[in-house]
């Protein structure tokens, strides 16, 4: 499993990754933070890529 990260200070906010991956982002204060390890749940690489500032990464397990 990949983990996720988001760059806090490259995000705007914007709340993609939260309306495509609920169980793992939670928007606070206009930035996303990664509220679960579980990417399983929910197409995380859809959020990746649909990041307009590509603030969110995955590492896969390992690296």
């Amino acid at each position: 499993m990949a983990k996720v990260f988001v760059d806090e200070s490259l995000c705007t906010g914007c709340g993609l990754c939260e309306s495509t991956c609920p169980e793992v982002f939670k928007v606070e204060n206009n930035v996303a933070k990664v509220t679960s390890e579980d990417t399983s749940s929910c197409d995380i690489q859809d959020a990746v890529d649909n990041c307009p500032v590509t603030a969110i990464t995955l590492e896969a397990d390992g690296e």
